[in-house]
């Protein structure tokens, strides 16, 4: 068992929201309202935080209105007829999925708001309109609705008697098992603590009074599993992690349990690329999109992220670092750790006493993504459907129900095998195919154009490509294995997008002659076209205004013909940023987010982010060597051609300096305040160290130069 650095609950920031700019300072558009932010406000794992909500102005983004030209627009003829074609594509007869998504209701609670002093945190009031059933209106796929509709059923489930699940209190599942000593296991915990406790809550109304929880169980590294712990740990209830599992759970303390690495991993995905996930994020899930039927709608694990509160993160007190069998509170449970899948730490669970398989996020209601938009480093598809297999191995036989952190569960021993079969055949299908292709002579970009999932896989409603899609896991498979480059030597030294723009457009001549090109393939259905030479004209002139709105144009009917709810959202993103301007004044986050994250973690981990946010070129001539001996830990940190080496349990009689004092010291470094270390010999060696950390841009252009 690995001790970590047992602090109180680490506060992130973690919504990711594009800003908009005028002249009295920054604003953004939430669900066509203009909201005010301060830079002062925002951290750099959070894109804002915002004060009181003003009322909608006349230009604010709205429903097709055609003096409008900021408005989101109707659903071409041709877009219209695109959609109507998938009835016949995909059997809408078979309600099995919105029927598993229904059963065991015991109370459903579709006005659901969650709000805090900082605005609105949760809402599934807005998304009522899709329960009123019918056909897809013509701006959204039919199957993307169907998959909605599944989605916004909300409020307490029984998944089978003993185990409890809230759905719909934010995108992943928070779920209640009984143990049998009349205690209970919380497995995942939402993003944030508004959330957490309102499920908490509706779970109190119905089954628990006066719960006493044993443990919280995280499945895996994500924040929307682990972000809501602090309703219900804290720093005088959580369990002694220097003690046994029984003995945690003997003294009356809540244990949190993880997957071995858990740690490392929420610190790596959240520190090292803090500034790039979130605002990439904001793409991938439509965070400033409004909600309806030209905005936000489902996106195969949920509708959304939680918003405005911090996340919230304990250190593990027991780590599962094997798959083994633990009794917890008289109930027997198996782990089955499943690494570089869903997550790079992650783990699924089997109640014999229930005959109930937990599968973390390895199965889900949808296709998932072998690498995800936001960005992530490419997941192991084999390494995906092998675990999914040997679990159908060890525990499909003995399983009543199958369920999970994302969607609703499913029934019935041979169904649950099929379930799970299904899923790895898929992720094994891209895998091998993509590889059989690559190994004829094909690139990813036309691999990805090329194949497509054999017809009995394809009519799966569990499996279809709401959230990961058959395109990008392609060209995942193609990455991990053969990388960026497709041998093309003409690829290997591109010029830059927008120097490319420029000769593009110098070679194609009069721009009006290229829009008017593209106005007429915009006629045609021609979208994807539309959108690539459009985005070169605004590469070329982000000044040209028709480019951009007709860029904006075929984005938004790419947008609504997806299947896809992360596509959907990206396009219709790109598509009000066009029309709405992304910000001229740079915006920097503050970084405390980052640092009391670093917190939780080892200094070499500190030490890594130093090198990371530091411009080693602008060190290039001024070498240092720092000891540094915190607490019971020492290195020697190297600045050398300004490239930042450690050297842990090491330290040198000839450094410049060196500082001692504890980890809260050394964060507070990250900060900007060195003031609480003690250091002897050069104090301007250590202070060089630290003033190289750049503050991340939050607010960088993606559409855009």
């Amino acid at each position: 068992m690995k001790k970590y650095f047992s602090s109180c609950i680490i506060a992130i920031l973690a919504c990711a929201f594009a800003q908009q700019a005028d002249a009295q300072g920054y604003y953004l558009y939430k669900n066509g309202a203009k909201q005010t932010i301060h830079s002062s406000q925002m951290d750099s794992l959070v894109f804002f935080k915002t004060e009181q909500a003003e009322e909608p102005t006349p230009d604010a983004p709205g429903p097709d209105d055609p003096d409008n030209p900021k408005a989101a627009k109707a659903a071409s003829p041709t877009t219209a007829k695109r959609n109507q074609e998938w009835y016949t594509r995909l059997d809408f007869e078979d309600d099995t999925e919105l029927e598993n998504a229904k059963r065991g209701l015991i109370e459903a609670t579709p006005d659901l708001h969650i709000t805090n002093s900082a605005g609105e945190v949760w809402s599934m009031a807005d998304f009522k309109f899709v329960n009123d059933g019918g056909e897809a209106p013509s701006t959204v796929n039919p199957s993307l609705w169907r998959n909605t509709q599944c989605n916004v059923q909300t409020g307490l489930f029984s998944v089978c008697e003993g185990i409890y699940q809230v759905r719909g209190y934010d995108m992943a599942n928070m779920t209640f098992i009984k143990t049998k000593n009349g205690g209970w296991l919380l497995f995942d915990v939402l993003m944030c603590k508004e959330v957490a406790e309102a499920a908490l809550a509706l779970f109190k109304k119905h089954v628990d009074a006066n719960p006493r929880i044993v443990a919280v169980l995280i499945s895996h590294s994500h924040a929307d599993h682990y972000g809501g712990v602090g309703a219900i740990v804290n720093a005088g209830n959580i369990a002694d992690a220097s003690k046994t599992l029984d003995e945690q759970v003997a003294s009356g303390k809540i244990a949190v349990i993880t997957p071995s690495g858990f740690m490392k991993h929420v610190i790596a995905e959240n520190a090292y690329c803090n500034a790039a996930m979130s605002r990439r994020a904001g793409y991938q899930y439509g965070a400033q999109l409004p909600k309806g039927v030209t905005g936000r709608m489902a996106m195969g694990i949920g509708m959304g992220q939680s918003t405005n509160s911090p996340l919230t993160l304990m250190p593990p007190t027991y780590e599962v670092s094997e798959d083994e069998t633990l009794t917890i509170d008289g109930l027997t449970v198996t782990f089955q750790l499943t690494p570089g899948t869903e997550a790079p730490a992650e783990m699924n669970a089997y109640f014999p006493d229930y005959r109930a398989l937990w599968m973390a996020e390895n199965c889900t209601g949808t296709l998932h993504n072998l690498y995800t938009l936001r960005g992530a480093a490419v997941r192991d598809a084999e390494a995906w459907c092998n675990y999914i297999l040997q679990a159908e191995q060890k525990f499909a036989d003995q399983t009543d129900v199958v369920f999970q952190s994302h969607n609703w569960p499913h029934w019935g021993t041979q169904a649950i095998k099929e379930y799970m079969e299904n899923t790895a055949s898929v992720y094994k299908f891209i895998h091998d195919q993509t590889l059989h292709y690559t190994n004829l002579g094909l690139t990813s970009t036309e691999i990805a154009d090329t194949l497509r999932l054999p017809e009995r896989l394809d009519r799966v409603w569990y499996t279809r490509q709401y959230y990961g899609t058959l395109s990008h896991n392609i060209k995942a498979v193609y990455q991990r294995y053969m990388g960026w480059y497709d041998a093309n030597p003409v690829n290997l030294n591109l010029l830059t997008p927008v120097k490319t723009a420029r000769k593009i457009v110098e070679y194609m001549g009069d721009p009006q002659r290229i829009l008017a090109l593209a106005r007429a393939d915009y006629a045609k259905g021609e979208y994807q076209w539309v959108a690539q030479v459009t985005k070169e004209l605004v590469y070329a002139d982000p000044a040209n205004v028709e480019a951009r709105r007709l860029c904006a144009d075929a984005l938004e009917q790419l947008g609504y013909q997806c299947e896809s709810g992360t596509w959907r959202n990206a396009y219709l993103t790109g598509a009000m940023e066009l029309r709405a301007g992304t910000p001229s004044t740079t915006i920097y986050g503050s970084g405390v987010g980052i640092a009391n994250m670093l917190a939780a973690g080892s200094i070499d981990m500190m030490f890594e982010y130093v090198a990371i946010a530091t411009d080693a070129r602008q060190f290039e001539d001024n070498d240092v060597t720092v000891n540094f001996i915190i607490g019971n830990e020492k290195c020697c940190v190297v600045r050398r051609a300004g490239v930042i080496l450690n050297y842990m349990d090491e330290t040198r009689s000839n450094a410049d300096a060196t500082a001692r004092g504890t980890k809260a010291n050394l964060v507070s470094c990250l900060n900007g305040d060195l003031s609480r270390l003690s250091i002897t010999g050069r104090a301007e060696a250590v202070t060089s160290l630290f003033e190289g950390i750049k503050k991340p841009v939050i607010n960088f252009n993606i559409i855009e130069p």
